[in-house]
């Protein structure tokens, strides 16, 4: 049985409009999970803080000074600032001043936006599935070691048949040696001459 994950949340900010649906179609069909809402504070942000969006895109094309201040603020902000960061629809003219704000945020279309969740959203699967083998793979081997070092059942293990090693007996404390007094040497006699016969 494969593994499939949640999909991933992004969070679409853009003002309602007679064209957001159609827009909102064609990023559903990159398979992620798309949260839609508009740029509005504090709405978009406590939208964030629990969807925990691993894409954020927003849309320039209702109210651009709007769009970069929101884009600026969810770049910045800890709960937000990993995300990445994708706008659409940005005025050319606003375009230079958007990439020098916001260098690391991309300018994309519906359609480039879409084939990048697409891609994301495989290499999150991709990340996932090594994930739960490896954690599948460990758990293999924590079990075919607990295997190797236990006992079949019913035998006792060989550790067990061993008779238990004898008590090492303490040895016993050195005993110290008297020393015997030594007697003085005798003193050394004197040769005595040989008599004369």
């Amino acid at each position: 049985m494969g593994y499939s994950p949640a999909p991933m949340s992004v969070l679409y900010l853009a003002f309602e409009t007679n064209e957001r649906q159609n827009r909102l179609l064609k990023l559903q069909k990159s398979g992620a999970h798309i949260v839609v809402s508009e740029p509005r504070w504090p709405g978009f942000f406590e939208l964030a803080k629990r969807e925990k969006p691993f894409a954020i895109a927003i849309d320039f094309s209702g109210a651009p000074s709007h769009a970069l201040e929101t884009a600026d603020y969810m770049s910045k902000a800890r709960e937000t600032k990993d995300a990445a960061l994708f706008l659409l629809r940005v005025p050319s003219d606003r375009l230079e001043a958007v990439q020098k704000r916001l260098p690391q945020a991309t300018a994309v279309t519906e359609n480039e936006l879409s084939a990048r969740l697409a891609q994301m959203e495989q290499e999150a699967e991709a990340r996932a599935r090594a994930k739960k083998e490896a954690a599948a793979a460990a758990k293999k081997a924590a079990r075919a070691a607990a295997r190797a070092g236990a006992p079949e059942k019913g035998k006792p293990s060989p550790a067990a048949k061993a008779k238990p090693a004898a008590k090492a007996k303490p040895a016993p404390a050195p005993v110290a040696k008297k020393k015997v007094a030594k007697k003085p040497a005798a003193p050394a006699r004197k040769a005595q001459p040989k008599k004369k016969k």
